[in-house]
């Protein structure tokens, strides 16, 4: 089963996107902020990170960044979910190494399909 760690400080949103990700068969973890994202991919690294920009402590790009330097932080398909829908937000994310970009609101059928695309379903 791959495993999908929700990064969001939105507890209404973390519990929405798992429901629609373990529906997906993933076994999903939570973390409402980049700091504790990056302390549970220290422990276990996931096969996907479904990430928020705007976070408290740690925002959602800086996360990014600093994943994609950690050991094995190269190995998860990240896909952005956020508010931030303006072209600059996704580039930056995008060449950040964000696989995929979704914007909030979203769907099972938008998980979905963003999830075949970057080759997780």
């Amino acid at each position: 089963m791959k495993s999908c760690l929700v990064v969001d400080d939105s507890r209404v949103v973390r519990k929405v996107a798992r429901k629609i990700l373990e529906e997906l068969s993933f076994a999903c973890s939570e973390a409402e902020d980049g700091k504790q994202a990056m302390e549970a991919c220290a422990v276990k690294m996931p096969d996907a990170i479904l990430l928020d920009w705007n976070m408290p402590v740690m925002t959602g790009i800086e996360f990014l960044r600093r994943l994609r330097k950690m050991s094995g932080g190269d190995g998860p398909k990240v896909v952005f979910c956020t508010t931030e829908n303006d072209l600059a937000h996704i580039q930056e994310a995008l060449s950040a190494g964000a696989n995929e970009y979704i914007m909030k609101p979203f769907d099972s059928d938008i998980i979905q399909t963003k999830f075949q695309q970057v080759g997780l379903l």
